[in-house]
Protein backbone atom coordinates (compact mmCIF):
# COMPACT_ATOMS: atom_id res chain seq x y z
CA UNK A 1 0.00 0.00 0.00
CA UNK A 2 1.32 3.42 -0.97
CA UNK A 3 1.27 5.19 2.37
CA UNK A 4 0.04 5.52 5.93
CA UNK A 5 -3.10 7.43 4.92
CA UNK A 6 -3.98 4.75 2.36
CA UNK A 7 -3.78 2.09 5.04
CA UNK A 8 -5.79 4.29 7.39
CA UNK A 9 -8.50 4.57 4.76
CA UNK A 10 -8.85 0.79 4.53
CA UNK A 11 -8.85 0.50 8.32
CA UNK A 12 -11.65 3.05 8.46
CA UNK A 13 -13.88 0.72 6.46
CA UNK A 14 -13.73 -1.75 9.34
CA UNK A 15 -14.77 0.85 11.90
CA UNK A 16 -18.25 1.92 13.01
CA UNK A 17 -17.74 5.39 11.52
CA UNK A 18 -18.51 5.52 7.77
CA UNK A 19 -16.38 7.49 5.35
CA UNK A 20 -18.40 10.52 4.22
CA UNK A 21 -17.96 11.56 0.59
CA UNK A 22 -18.72 15.02 -0.85
CA UNK A 23 -18.83 14.81 -4.63
CA UNK A 24 -21.01 17.68 -5.82
CA UNK A 25 -18.25 19.74 -7.43
CA UNK A 26 -19.44 19.67 -11.03
CA UNK A 27 -22.95 20.99 -10.48
CA UNK A 28 -21.99 23.28 -7.61
CA UNK A 29 -19.27 25.01 -9.63
CA UNK A 30 -21.72 25.40 -12.54
CA UNK A 31 -24.34 26.93 -10.23
CA UNK A 32 -21.76 29.40 -8.92
CA UNK A 33 -20.79 30.49 -12.42
CA UNK A 34 -17.34 28.92 -12.73
CA UNK A 35 -18.05 26.05 -15.13
CA UNK A 36 -20.11 25.65 -18.30
CA UNK A 37 -23.02 23.21 -18.37
CA UNK A 38 -22.88 20.99 -21.42
CA UNK A 39 -19.16 20.46 -21.83
CA UNK A 40 -18.72 20.20 -18.05
CA UNK A 41 -14.93 20.36 -18.30
CA UNK A 42 -13.45 21.37 -14.91
CA UNK A 43 -11.53 24.38 -16.23
CA UNK A 44 -12.24 26.07 -12.89
CA UNK A 45 -9.18 24.20 -11.58
CA UNK A 46 -6.92 26.52 -13.58
CA UNK A 47 -9.13 29.55 -14.18
CA UNK A 48 -10.57 30.06 -10.70
CA UNK A 49 -8.54 27.93 -8.26
CA UNK A 50 -9.50 30.09 -5.27
CA UNK A 51 -13.19 29.38 -5.87
CA UNK A 52 -12.53 25.65 -6.03
CA UNK A 53 -10.37 25.74 -2.91
CA UNK A 54 -13.18 27.52 -1.06
CA UNK A 55 -15.67 24.82 -2.05
CA UNK A 56 -13.26 22.14 -0.83
CA UNK A 57 -13.06 23.98 2.49
CA UNK A 58 -16.85 24.30 2.72
CA UNK A 59 -17.26 20.56 2.21
CA UNK A 60 -14.55 19.90 4.80
CA UNK A 61 -16.27 22.16 7.35
CA UNK A 62 -19.50 20.31 6.65
CA UNK A 63 -17.88 16.97 7.50
CA UNK A 64 -16.56 15.26 4.38
CA UNK A 65 -13.77 12.75 4.90
CA UNK A 66 -12.84 12.71 1.21
CA UNK A 67 -11.11 15.68 -0.39
CA UNK A 68 -11.88 14.77 -3.98
CA UNK A 69 -9.50 16.23 -6.54
CA UNK A 70 -11.74 17.83 -9.14
CA UNK A 71 -10.65 15.86 -12.19
CA UNK A 72 -14.06 14.45 -13.04
CA UNK A 73 -14.32 14.95 -16.82
CA UNK A 74 -10.76 16.23 -16.71
CA UNK A 75 -9.55 13.49 -19.04
CA UNK A 76 -8.13 13.59 -22.54
CA UNK A 77 -11.38 12.89 -24.38
CA UNK A 78 -13.30 15.69 -22.67
CA UNK A 79 -10.54 18.27 -23.05
CA UNK A 80 -10.19 17.31 -26.71
CA UNK A 81 -13.85 18.21 -27.25
CA UNK A 82 -13.18 21.78 -26.12
CA UNK A 83 -9.76 22.08 -27.77
CA UNK A 84 -7.77 22.17 -24.54
CA UNK A 85 -5.75 18.95 -24.51
CA UNK A 86 -2.69 21.06 -23.74
CA UNK A 87 -4.17 21.72 -20.28
CA UNK A 88 -4.54 18.03 -19.45
CA UNK A 89 -1.51 17.49 -17.24
CA UNK A 90 -1.51 20.89 -15.50
CA UNK A 91 -5.23 20.57 -14.76
CA UNK A 92 -4.86 17.11 -13.24
CA UNK A 93 -1.83 18.02 -11.16
CA UNK A 94 -3.24 21.32 -9.92
CA UNK A 95 -6.53 19.69 -8.91
CA UNK A 96 -4.68 17.41 -6.50
CA UNK A 97 -2.54 20.27 -5.21
CA UNK A 98 -5.63 22.35 -4.43
CA UNK A 99 -7.18 19.43 -2.55
CA UNK A 100 -3.95 18.89 -0.63
CA UNK A 101 -3.80 22.55 0.40
CA UNK A 102 -7.17 22.18 2.10
CA UNK A 103 -6.16 18.91 3.75
CA UNK A 104 -3.37 20.78 5.49
CA UNK A 105 -6.18 22.57 7.35
CA UNK A 106 -8.25 19.39 7.74
CA UNK A 107 -5.62 16.65 8.19
CA UNK A 108 -8.11 13.88 8.94
CA UNK A 109 -9.41 14.04 5.35
CA UNK A 110 -8.17 11.67 2.67
CA UNK A 111 -7.02 13.12 -0.65
CA UNK A 112 -8.70 11.22 -3.48
CA UNK A 113 -7.66 11.08 -7.10
CA UNK A 114 -10.65 10.96 -9.41
CA UNK A 115 -11.33 9.12 -12.66
CA UNK A 116 -14.67 8.59 -14.32
CA UNK A 117 -16.63 7.41 -17.35
CA UNK A 118 -14.51 8.01 -20.45
CA UNK A 119 -17.40 8.07 -22.94
CA UNK A 120 -15.27 6.10 -25.41
CA UNK A 121 -15.60 2.56 -24.03
CA UNK A 122 -16.94 0.06 -26.56
CA UNK A 123 -17.31 -3.52 -25.25
CA UNK A 124 -15.21 -6.00 -27.18
CA UNK A 125 -13.36 -3.31 -29.11
CA UNK A 126 -9.67 -3.74 -28.34
CA UNK A 127 -8.75 -0.26 -29.60
CA UNK A 128 -11.38 1.32 -27.39
CA UNK A 129 -10.30 -0.70 -24.36
CA UNK A 130 -6.69 0.39 -24.91
CA UNK A 131 -7.81 4.02 -25.13
CA UNK A 132 -9.70 3.74 -21.84
CA UNK A 133 -6.68 2.13 -20.18
CA UNK A 134 -4.52 4.99 -21.44
CA UNK A 135 -6.93 7.64 -20.13
CA UNK A 136 -7.04 6.07 -16.68
CA UNK A 137 -3.29 5.47 -16.59
CA UNK A 138 -2.22 9.02 -17.40
CA UNK A 139 -4.66 10.57 -14.94
CA UNK A 140 -3.64 8.22 -12.14
CA UNK A 141 0.06 8.69 -12.92
CA UNK A 142 -0.27 12.40 -12.20
CA UNK A 143 -2.52 11.81 -9.20
CA UNK A 144 -0.11 9.31 -7.66
CA UNK A 145 2.87 11.57 -8.26
CA UNK A 146 1.03 14.40 -6.51
CA UNK A 147 0.38 12.16 -3.51
CA UNK A 148 -3.24 10.99 -3.35
CA UNK A 149 -4.32 8.52 -0.67
CA UNK A 150 -7.14 6.77 -2.51
CA UNK A 151 -8.76 6.64 -5.95
CA UNK A 152 -12.44 7.28 -6.59
CA UNK A 153 -13.66 5.97 -9.94
CA UNK A 154 -17.23 7.08 -10.55
CA UNK A 155 -20.21 7.01 -12.86
CA UNK A 156 -19.18 3.85 -14.69
CA UNK A 157 -21.95 2.25 -16.76
CA UNK A 158 -19.99 -0.71 -18.18
CA UNK A 159 -18.69 -3.76 -16.35
CA UNK A 160 -15.79 -3.94 -18.79
CA UNK A 161 -14.75 -0.35 -18.13
CA UNK A 162 -14.93 -0.99 -14.39
CA UNK A 163 -12.57 -3.95 -14.70
CA UNK A 164 -10.04 -1.81 -16.56
CA UNK A 165 -10.22 0.83 -13.81
CA UNK A 166 -9.52 -1.83 -11.18
CA UNK A 167 -6.53 -3.15 -13.09
CA UNK A 168 -5.02 0.29 -13.59
CA UNK A 169 -5.53 1.23 -9.93
CA UNK A 170 -3.75 -1.96 -8.89
CA UNK A 171 -0.72 -0.82 -10.89
CA UNK A 172 -0.47 2.16 -8.54
CA UNK A 173 -1.07 0.19 -5.34
CA UNK A 174 -3.80 2.59 -4.21
CA UNK A 175 -7.19 1.74 -2.66
CA UNK A 176 -10.02 2.01 -5.17
CA UNK A 177 -13.62 3.09 -4.62
CA UNK A 178 -15.75 2.41 -7.70
CA UNK A 179 -19.32 3.49 -8.29
CA UNK A 180 -21.60 2.20 -11.03
CA UNK A 181 -24.05 4.61 -12.66
CA UNK A 182 -27.36 2.81 -13.12
CA UNK A 183 -29.55 4.24 -15.84
CA UNK A 184 -33.33 3.91 -16.27
CA UNK A 185 -33.08 0.29 -17.41
CA UNK A 186 -31.76 -0.72 -14.00
CA UNK A 187 -28.85 -2.58 -15.60
CA UNK A 188 -25.34 -1.91 -16.82
CA UNK A 189 -24.91 -1.44 -20.54
CA UNK A 190 -22.80 -4.54 -21.17
CA UNK A 191 -24.06 -6.97 -18.52
CA UNK A 192 -27.38 -8.79 -18.41
CA UNK A 193 -27.15 -9.67 -14.74
CA UNK A 194 -28.11 -7.48 -11.81
CA UNK A 195 -26.10 -4.54 -10.55
CA UNK A 196 -25.47 -6.50 -7.35
CA UNK A 197 -23.95 -9.35 -9.38
CA UNK A 198 -21.76 -6.87 -11.26
CA UNK A 199 -20.60 -5.40 -7.96
CA UNK A 200 -19.57 -8.83 -6.70
CA UNK A 201 -17.60 -9.43 -9.91
CA UNK A 202 -15.74 -6.13 -9.57
CA UNK A 203 -15.10 -6.67 -5.87
CA UNK A 204 -13.65 -10.10 -6.67
CA UNK A 205 -11.61 -8.44 -9.44
CA UNK A 206 -9.88 -6.31 -6.82
CA UNK A 207 -11.92 -3.17 -6.03
CA UNK A 208 -11.68 -2.22 -2.37
CA UNK A 209 -15.08 -0.52 -2.32
CA UNK A 210 -17.82 -1.08 -4.87
CA UNK A 211 -21.34 0.22 -5.26
CA UNK A 212 -23.39 2.91 -6.96
CA UNK A 213 -23.21 6.64 -7.53
CA UNK A 214 -24.83 9.37 -9.59
CA UNK A 215 -27.98 9.24 -11.78
CA UNK A 216 -30.27 8.07 -8.98
CA UNK A 217 -31.46 10.04 -6.00
CA UNK A 218 -31.84 8.58 -2.50
CA UNK A 219 -35.30 7.07 -3.13
CA UNK A 220 -34.34 5.06 -6.22
CA UNK A 221 -30.79 4.26 -5.17
CA UNK A 222 -31.67 2.73 -1.82
CA UNK A 223 -33.24 -0.47 -3.25
CA UNK A 224 -30.05 -1.07 -5.24
CA UNK A 225 -27.91 -0.52 -2.15
CA UNK A 226 -29.97 -3.03 -0.20
CA UNK A 227 -29.49 -5.59 -2.95
CA UNK A 228 -25.75 -4.96 -3.24
CA UNK A 229 -25.30 -5.38 0.52
CA UNK A 230 -26.72 -8.87 0.06
CA UNK A 231 -23.94 -9.72 -2.42
CA UNK A 232 -20.89 -7.79 -1.15
CA UNK A 233 -19.58 -7.21 2.37
CA UNK A 234 -21.50 -4.14 3.54
CA UNK A 235 -18.41 -2.35 4.81
CA UNK A 236 -16.98 -2.48 1.28
CA UNK A 237 -20.06 -0.96 -0.36
CA UNK A 238 -20.31 2.67 -1.48
CA UNK A 239 -23.41 4.73 -2.19
CA UNK A 240 -23.44 8.40 -3.17
CA UNK A 241 -26.68 9.45 -4.86
CA UNK A 242 -27.51 12.66 -6.67
CA UNK A 243 -29.35 15.17 -4.51
CA UNK A 244 -32.50 15.05 -6.61
CA UNK A 245 -35.92 13.60 -5.81
CA UNK A 246 -36.13 10.71 -8.25
CA UNK A 247 -39.11 8.32 -8.24
CA UNK A 248 -39.90 4.81 -9.51
CA UNK A 249 -41.60 6.45 -12.48
CA UNK A 250 -38.66 8.85 -13.02
CA UNK A 251 -35.78 6.80 -11.56
CA UNK A 252 -32.85 8.96 -12.70
CA UNK A 253 -32.23 12.69 -12.70
CA UNK A 254 -32.09 12.57 -16.48
CA UNK A 255 -35.65 11.27 -16.47
CA UNK A 256 -37.14 13.95 -14.23
CA UNK A 257 -39.90 16.02 -15.82
CA UNK A 258 -42.24 18.74 -14.58
CA UNK A 259 -44.86 19.44 -17.28
CA UNK A 260 -46.12 22.50 -15.39
CA UNK A 261 -42.73 24.20 -15.24
CA UNK A 262 -42.08 26.86 -17.92
CA UNK A 263 -38.55 26.22 -19.14
CA UNK A 264 -36.59 28.74 -21.25
CA UNK A 265 -34.75 28.07 -24.49
CA UNK A 266 -31.65 26.97 -22.56
CA UNK A 267 -33.60 23.86 -21.56
CA UNK A 268 -33.95 21.99 -24.89
CA UNK A 269 -37.27 20.25 -25.49
CA UNK A 270 -38.40 21.01 -21.96
CA UNK A 271 -35.98 18.40 -20.54
CA UNK A 272 -34.69 19.92 -17.29
CA UNK A 273 -31.48 17.89 -17.10
CA UNK A 274 -29.04 19.31 -16.27
CA UNK A 275 -29.80 23.01 -15.84
CA UNK A 276 -33.49 23.01 -14.85
CA UNK A 277 -33.40 20.55 -11.99
CA UNK A 278 -33.95 23.08 -9.21
CA UNK A 279 -37.58 22.03 -8.48
CA UNK A 280 -36.39 18.48 -7.81
CA UNK A 281 -33.58 19.19 -5.31
CA UNK A 282 -33.64 17.02 -2.19
CA UNK A 283 -33.89 18.64 1.18
CA UNK A 284 -31.01 18.24 3.58
CA UNK A 285 -33.26 15.95 5.63
CA UNK A 286 -33.74 13.51 2.75
CA UNK A 287 -29.99 13.23 2.25
CA UNK A 288 -29.51 12.85 5.98
CA UNK A 289 -32.06 10.05 6.11
CA UNK A 290 -30.22 8.26 3.30
CA UNK A 291 -26.99 8.46 5.32
CA UNK A 292 -28.70 7.16 8.43
CA UNK A 293 -30.29 4.21 6.63
CA UNK A 294 -27.12 3.18 4.82
CA UNK A 295 -25.17 3.31 8.06
CA UNK A 296 -27.74 0.95 9.60
CA UNK A 297 -27.20 -1.41 6.65
CA UNK A 298 -23.47 -1.46 7.44
CA UNK A 299 -22.41 0.60 4.42
CA UNK A 300 -19.14 2.33 5.25
CA UNK A 301 -18.70 4.71 2.30
CA UNK A 302 -21.61 7.08 1.77
CA UNK A 303 -22.13 10.60 0.49
CA UNK A 304 -23.60 12.70 -2.28
CA UNK A 305 -22.98 13.19 -5.98
CA UNK A 306 -24.36 15.80 -8.43
CA UNK A 307 -26.52 18.46 -6.84
CA UNK A 308 -25.05 17.93 -3.37
CA UNK A 309 -24.12 21.07 -1.47
CA UNK A 310 -22.34 21.60 1.84
CA UNK A 311 -25.67 21.78 3.69
CA UNK A 312 -26.52 18.28 2.47
CA UNK A 313 -23.12 16.98 3.61
CA UNK A 314 -23.52 18.53 7.05
CA UNK A 315 -26.96 16.95 7.41
CA UNK A 316 -25.55 13.56 6.42
CA UNK A 317 -22.74 13.86 8.94
CA UNK A 318 -25.15 14.83 11.71
CA UNK A 319 -27.54 12.02 10.78
CA UNK A 320 -24.64 9.63 11.34
CA UNK A 321 -24.09 11.07 14.81
CA UNK A 322 -21.28 13.54 14.16
CA UNK A 323 -20.72 17.17 15.03
CA UNK A 324 -18.84 19.08 12.35
CA UNK A 325 -17.20 22.46 12.30
CA UNK A 326 -20.25 23.80 10.47
CA UNK A 327 -22.63 22.26 13.03
CA UNK A 328 -22.19 25.42 15.08
CA UNK A 329 -24.60 26.95 12.58
CA UNK A 330 -27.04 24.08 12.24
CA UNK A 331 -30.70 25.18 12.44
CA UNK A 332 -32.27 25.92 15.81
CA UNK A 333 -35.77 27.07 14.97
CA UNK A 334 -36.64 27.40 18.64
CA UNK A 335 -35.00 30.83 18.35
CA UNK A 336 -37.19 31.97 15.48
CA UNK A 337 -38.99 35.21 16.36
CA UNK A 338 -42.42 33.79 15.50
CA UNK A 339 -42.10 30.01 15.35
CA UNK A 340 -39.78 29.43 18.28
CA UNK A 341 -40.29 28.62 21.94
CA UNK A 342 -36.76 29.30 23.21
CA UNK A 343 -36.57 30.51 26.80
CA UNK A 344 -34.83 33.70 25.69
CA UNK A 345 -37.81 34.80 23.58
CA UNK A 346 -39.86 37.44 25.34
CA UNK A 347 -43.59 37.30 25.87
CA UNK A 348 -44.25 39.89 23.18
CA UNK A 349 -42.64 37.55 20.61
CA UNK A 350 -45.21 34.90 21.47
CA UNK A 351 -48.03 37.42 21.37
CA UNK A 352 -46.83 38.69 18.00
CA UNK A 353 -46.69 35.13 16.64
CA UNK A 354 -50.21 34.51 17.92
CA UNK A 355 -51.51 37.58 16.10
CA UNK A 356 -49.80 36.52 12.86
CA UNK A 357 -51.23 33.01 13.12
CA UNK A 358 -54.72 34.33 13.76
CA UNK A 359 -54.36 36.60 10.71
CA UNK A 360 -53.37 33.61 8.55
CA UNK A 361 -49.84 34.91 7.96
CA UNK A 362 -48.06 31.88 9.43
Amino acid sequence: MSGEKSRAFLDRLDSDDPVLHAGGYLFEMERRGYLQAGAYVPEVVLEHPDALEELHAEFARAGTDIMLAFTYYGHREKLRLVGKEDLLEPLNREAVRIARRVVKRYPDCFVAGNICNTNVFDPGNAKSEAEVRGIFTEQLTWAAEEGVDVIVCETIAYLGEAKIAVEVAQDFDLPLVLGFAVHRSGKLRDFDGSVAEACKIVRDHGADVIGVNCHRGPATMMPLVEEIVGSVEANHVCAFPVAYRTTPEQPTFGALRDPDMPYPEQVPNGIPFPVGLDPFVCTRFEMGEFARRTKELGVRYVGGCCGTGPHHVRAMAEAMGRQTEASKYSPDMSKHYALGDHASLKQHNREYAGKMTAAGQL
